[in-house]
């Protein structure tokens, strides 16, 4: 039974399993089956190999029983049968000098151990894994030929099933058992050449030129009888008078099927000898080992009604067939309209015409057409033209015209020069000559048809030159059509417009361009004005002047310049765009220590000296509207500050509007916030107050700061 190297390692694990479960729990029953996903064939494995190993336990418990003399019991449990009892057996069947033969219906664990005890053998053998390997056979005495066998080809089998089985090699109640494969679960242990399984069991087999021993699983090299010999004349001198010893070891048989053998596609050993097969699409000729492709489209049931079937090298396609409707044929598998008018094969009758349509034809009563026409193609009545006809219907003194369902006859008329007779020679008609090849004007003259004439005119911006007979070109900028500049171009003229002006429609006046409304980003940064041809950029009135750049503004520093109206009592202070004039004087029992500074002269008791500020000065900030808030504008603290310090910041006066806030960076440091935006040039006067806790002892100072929100950046 051949099988993937997957279910090969599939039965190994399962085997494995029984054998562990037997070790572990001294019975086979209750055993986990296997999952789902496994063969049925791992479940027969794993519950065989749990039993065959409480076998060759019972029966390596027999054998040391014998050996020490022991009487073995029967143990009504055992399914192999009394392995104990036969392993008994196996020592007394030594001892009375009988041949060591197992029994046919001994399984393979029994029939081991028997054969073990037998032979007096101690302990067991076995291989990495754990599988139990068969005995090793004694070396062959070199002087002796081996014994000829009995010609039965299965002389011992391990297991057979028939009518007359063995009591404790038969399976037990109802249930049916899939069979184990062992030359598959022990691989090449039991067998010395080849191992064939059996239903329950297996049975060894010898390579050719070798013979089953009695172990029934050792080969042995056959030696031929003497009579069987070749008697060849030329060869009886050459050949040995004594037969050879027979090897000790046998040889390797050559693999019949190397290289595919004989074989034209399969080869499979069989006997020592090669057997040819086919692939599929394929069979076998006569001569064994060729093959030949199988015509499947010469079954019936190849290929379904509605196909075609087309034979292939080992296989065969069926391809769909094309059927078209009536009226309808094949070509180039497409199906296209039968026209049974131009094949002939309509059965339209006499006065019918027979008309084509798609997949079909129709017969129309033949139309009978009046004097003067004629039946088309289709069986419609046309006109006939009469003047086309090879002889004319009229004399050569006049003219054939035609008319529907008839010709009129007209005489021919005699034009004079620049005229000629109309189609039905009726008339006279002018002649164009500019249409003609009868013109004669000259390079650059324009044609004008006259009745009978033509007359040669120079194009548009040209004249005729009298003398030189020549059309000269016109300088159209002399007469002024251009409101700014003329360029004047051969028989034209072309107006184009100074810088900062553009051409209108008409493309003769000029008009202004409005640089700051058209222009794509800033001209200027505050102001951009528009002048005939150009634009200029503007600052506001006052505060701020041109930069040289000429685009952008800068700001007056009036405090500098002495461009400001303060008093000497007030100090100028300059901001974006104009400046401030700010005086202040100390409050009562100040005194004023610089510019910008008051001190406490005296406190008169200690709670005013806690409350009252230490030290009052001011400040001046400036910031633009656009400023990003939150702004720390403003930072406060002792000067210099020491290890202990606390400040308490607050604003006291002056932030009504809840513009600002205070913040605590620190134990030491405060700082003020701008936090709400300011729309427009706005000034503050803001009193920020800080309390120092330094020592067990508060010391207050007061800060009066001035904050001027001026226009953004210009």
């Amino acid at each position: 039974m051949a099988m993937s190297l997957s279910a090969k390692e599939l039965v190994k694990t399962c085997c494995e399993t029984g054998e562990k479960w037997a070790s572990a729990n001294g019975h086979c029953s209750n055993m986990e089956p296997p999952t789902k996903d496994r063969h049925s064939m791992c479940w027969t494995a794993q519950q065989q190999c749990c039993l065959g190993s409480l076998r060759e336990s019972r029966c390596l418990a027999g054998m040391n029983a014998a050996k020490a003399g022991s009487v073995c019991e029967e143990d009504a449990s055992d399914k192999c049968g009394v392995d104990s009892y036969k392993a008994s057996i196996g020592d007394q069947f030594r001892s009375e000098g009988h041949h060591c033969e197992a029994h046919q219906y001994l399984g393979f664990h029994c029939r081991h151990i028997f054969l073990t005890c037998c032979e007096g053998r101690e302990g067991r053998t076995g291989n990495q894994d754990g599988r139990h390997t068969i005995r090793q056979r004694p070396a062959l005495d070199s002087t002796l030929l081996p014994k000829k066998v009995s010609d039965s080809p299965y002389p011992k089998e391990a297991f057979s099933i028939g009518e007359e089985q063995d009591g404790g090699n038969a399976v037990e109640g109802p249930v049916e058992v899939e069979d184990m494969d062992e030359c598959l679960i022990y691989g090449g242990s039991i067998c010395h050449h080849r191992c064939i399984n059996t239903v329950g069991s297996y049975r060894c087999e010898c390579f050719p030129g070798y013979v089953l021993q009695e172990d029934a699983s050792t080969c042995a090299q056959e030696t031929l009888d003497e009579e069987n010999r070749l008697k060849e004349v030329d060869r009886a001198a050459a050949e040995p008078t004594s037969p050879l010893p027979p090897p000790t070891q046998p040889a390797v048989p050559l693999n019949p099927c190397e290289g595919n053998g004989i074989c034209e596609q399969q080869c499979t050993p069989v006997g020592g000898r090669p057997q040819c097969s086919c692939l599929p699409g394929f069979s076998l000729r006569a001569d064994g080992r060729t093959c030949e492709d199988i015509n499947e489209c010469l079954s019936a049931r190849a290929c379904q009604v509605n196909e075609r079937c087309m034979n292939t090298a080992g296989s065969y396609v069926c391809q769909r067939l094309i059927t078209c409707p009536p009226g309808y044929q094949i070509n180039n598998d497409l199906c296209e309209d039968i026209n049974e008018c131009v094949q002939g094969s309509h059965n339209c009758g006499a006065g019918f015409q027979c008309v084509n349509t798609e997949g079909s034809f129709r017969c129309n009563p033949s139309a009978r057409c009046p004097a003067g026409f004629k039946q088309d193609q289709q069986g419609s009545c046309v006109d006939v033209d009469e003047c086309a006809a090879l002889t004319p219907p009229c004399s050569p003194a006049f003219n054939c015209i035609n008319t529907v369902g008839s010709y009129l006859c007209n005489r021919k008329i005699i034009c004079s020069r620049g005229y000629h007779s109309s189609p039905d020679g009726s008339r006279c008609v002018d002649v164009d000559e500019c249409q003609d090849s009868l013109r004669r004007c000259e390079e650059g003259q324009r044609c004008h048809n006259l009745p009978g004439s033509y007359r040669c005119d120079c194009q548009t911006g040209y004249q005729h030159d009298l003398f030189r007979r020549m059309c000269v070109d016109v300088n159209e900028c002399l007469a002024s059509p251009c409101s700014q500049e003329c360029a004047n171009i051969y028989g034209s003229y072309q107006c184009y417009c100074r810088q900062g002006y553009y051409l209108r429609e008409d493309g003769h006046t000029c008009e202004d361009i409005d640089e700051c409304s058209q222009s794509i980003g800033h001209l200027c940064t505050y102001k951009c004005v528009n002048v005939p041809g150009s634009y200029q950029c503007a600052c506001p009135e006052y505060g701020y002047t041109m930069s040289p750049n000429g685009r952008s503004c800068r700001d007056i520093d009036e405090c500098t310049t002495r461009a400001h109206n303060c008093s000497l009592a007030e100090t100028c202070y300059n901001i974006q765009g104009g400046y401030r004039c700010l005086s202040f004087s100390c409050p009562p029992n100040y005194r004023k220590v610089s510019d910008t500074r008051c001190e406490r002269i005296s406190c008169p008791n200690y709670l005013e000296c806690q409350n009252s500020p230490l030290r009052i000065t001011y400040y001046y900030l400036s910031f633009q509207s656009n400023i990003v808030i939150p702004a720390q504008i403003f930072r406060i603290g002792p000067s210099p500050a020491y290890s202990g310090d606390n400040v308490i910041v607050s604003i006291t006066q002056g932030n009504e509007e809840n513009y600002f806030s205070t913040r605590k960076l620190n134990a030491y440091t405060g700082a003020v916030y701008l936090h709400r935006q300011v729309q427009g040039p706005r000034d503050f006067l803001i009193d920020v107050e800080m309390k120092l806790w330094r020592q067990g002892t508060f010391t207050t100072f007061q800060a009066k700061i001035y904050v001027f929100i001026t226009a953004n950046s210009l």
